[in-house]
């Protein structure tokens, strides 16, 4: 049976939450992000950095840039799959299915759509550092406006919250 484009596939996916894009809109995003690179993003010296972190220097900035690109690449491929698997899934739904095997098929479609899920929060987190960078607030924390560092965002280029302010988020 041959693969129904994701556009069709709209009623099997997940509805999505306040905030979230649809199929459409993360295509629309991805390609105002890979032409992100092109548009005047803020100088990497004027970003924010902790007193004790030397300022970014344009190639950290560059090679951040670039993983997080590549990475939205991967997911909406990965995105582009999971909803591809939901859909034959669909497609392949039978009548003489008996209890086990609709439950085997329902547990894998759920698997698929929870999959589709995450890959969808973590393109919108990449976008969102990349859109962060461009605005010139990348590397400033959203609960106190401090920076969030240097070395944290080299590691972990979607962070929105500075340590402290993370681990006060996680004790609640």
């Amino acid at each position: 049976m041959p693969a129904v484009p994701a556009e069709q596939t709209s009623a099997a996916t997940p509805a999505t939450k306040k905030g979230r894009a649809s199929s459409d809109t993360a295509a629309k995003r991805r390609g105002a992000a890979e032409g992100a690179g092109r548009h005047a993003a803020a100088p990497a010296a004027e970003l924010p950095v902790r007193g004790d972190e030397e300022r970014w220097t344009e190639a950290e900035l560059a090679e951040v840039r670039t993983r997080l690109e590549a990475e939205v690449t991967a997911l909406a491929a990965e995105i582009a799959a999971a909803e591809t698997q939901i859909a034959q899934g669909d497609a392949s739904e039978g009548a003489g299915d008996d209890q086990a095997d609709t439950g085997a098929k329902t547990y894998a479609r759920e698997h698929e759509m929870a999959l589709a899920h995450n890959f969808r929060d973590l393109l919108a987190q990449n976008e969102r550092a990349i859109e962060r960078m461009d605005a010139g607030t990348y590397g400033i924390c959203e609960s106190c406006a401090k920076p969030i560092g240097k070395a944290r965002l080299q590691a972990f280029p979607r962070a929105t919250l500075c340590v402290p302010c993370k681990t006060r988020e996680e004790r609640r």
